[in-house]
């Protein structure tokens, strides 16, 4: 990842098309180390979950609606997802110098009928998935869940709810910063595999939900 990093750091400092297209030799070379990277953590993953799909997002930036017209990310990213119907949740990995990367896990954009069954369920009973939350394992890997939220209760749902600070949610996120010390260490990927393992109290909670009704009866 050495090589990936110092690119990065480069573009940073030449975040433009003419210094761009005169090192695209380089950037494809990283490119395809961070791929590779990508692909051997991918196989890791699949020894304890079960993935549909993942993607290597493009380095271009879409600046249509933006203010910051850079035409550049500087950093590269993926992400992977569980097989659905029956599991839910993804996986998303983001490698920036000067120790911005990051890992992430969860539900980054819930639709409705989702959003609306989890917070049905939050609002039946808010102990399972806070059992799960306080887990030492996860807490100590994952912290606190984060996301969007209402500034009030939801249409339809109490706000004086014990449960209000979970139901005003409208993503359920995890994020753990990584160091470029981790990052460039040798078993970089088989660490990030095992910290991704460790959300999975999580994700089955969540599959278990969003493939049931408040009855428990399976809809799948």
């Amino acid at each position: 990842m050495k090589d990936v990093l110092e690119f990065l750091i480069k573009l940073e400092n030449n975040n433009d098309r003419d210094w761009f297209e005169k090192n695209k030799p380089e950037f494809k070379k990283v490119q395809l180390q961070f791929k590779e990277r990508f692909q051997y953590l991918e196989s890791l993953m699949k020894t304890h979950d079960d993935l549909d799909n993942s993607k290597i997002f493009r380095i271009y930036r879409d600046v249509r609606f933006s203010k910051n017209k850079l035409p550049y990310k500087t950093h590269f990213s993926g992400s992977f997802h569980r097989r659905k119907p029956q599991l839910r949740g993804g996986y998303y990995v983001h490698i920036q110098p000067k120790n911005k990367s990051f890992i992430a896990a969860g539900f980054w954009d819930p639709n409705k009928e989702d959003l609306l069954r989890i917070r049905k369920e939050f609002e039946m009973d808010d102990q399972e998935i806070r059992d799960i939350l306080n887990i030492n394992a996860f807490k100590s890997v994952w912290g606190e869940m984060e996301g969007d939220e209402l500034k009030t209760a939801p249409r339809d749902f109490d706000k004086q709810h014990k449960a209000i600070d979970l139901i005003r949610k409208k993503q359920f996120i995890f994020t753990k910063k990584l160091t470029d010390k981790e990052v460039l260490s040798k078993n970089f990927e088989t660490q990030v595999s095992q910290n991704f393992k460790t959300i999975r109290p999580f994700f089955d909670y969540m599959s278990d939900v969003l493939t049931t009704n408040l009855n428990g009866e399976i809809l799948i």
